[in-house]
């Protein structure tokens, strides 16, 4: 039996810790939890098993719930560790969380939503995979691009973004923001289908 994806519990953006990588496309999984945090008014964050934490009230087909807002602060290679240990910490599943990362596959500014499959040559998501020995966890995919010219994709993920680019960025998050959101009130396959 394929596996499934579960009720979101857990939101983790993906992104590196520090203010010269805050508007850098790589960053775009914070970006993306931040507006889900300033849309649902949450202010309060802590510290928890090496990330930031806070809680929003989802509306669910079943009434109100909780769900976890999490960015690991370890550097995006190795943010396995900082989730699978909250995950633990929660008691959460892989089927129950809902990663947030960027994709040069994708168009810039391009959003989908899917559940398992592979890795993309993505280290933040190999990290996850590693220590939560699965794929089965459900992404929100935020298209970067593919840098222009020569430039390398590492130049081109970790460039601080100004003017227009990072206009571009900001919307990029809000439009995650939305699919997350779907993906909490009406299921992963409902993300899928809308961003399909």
């Amino acid at each position: 039996m394929p596996a499934k994806p579960k009720e979101i519990t857990l939101v983790c953006g993906l992104g590196n810790p520090g203010d010269e990588y805050a508007r850098t496309r790589h960053s775009i999984g914070f970006a993306t939890v931040d507006a889900l945090a300033a849309r649902a008014g949450v202010t309060y964050w802590k510290s928890q098993a090496g990330c930031e934490v806070a809680t929003m009230r989802v509306r669910g087909e079943d009434g109100p719930r909780e769900v976890v807002l999490a960015k690991p602060q370890s550097y995006m290679n190795t943010s396995g560790g900082p989730l699978s240990k909250l995950m633990r910490e929660l008691r959460v599943s892989p089927a129950e969380v809902l990663v947030v990362h960027d994709e040069v596959d994708l168009p810039v500014g391009t959003v989908r939503v899917k559940f398992g499959g592979g890795l993309n040559a993505h280290n933040g998501l190999r990290s996850i995979s590693d220590k939560l020995k699965t794929r089965d966890f459900s992404r929100v995919r935020c298209g970067i691009g593919r840098p222009p010219g020569k430039m390398s994709v590492a130049d081109w993920a970790l460039r601080q973004l100004k003017g227009s680019f990072l206009e571009e960025f900001e919307l990029l998050a809000q439009d995650a923001a939305d699919a997350v959101e779907t993906c909490l009130t009406r299921g992963v396959d409902e993300g899928v289908r809308r961003t399909s």
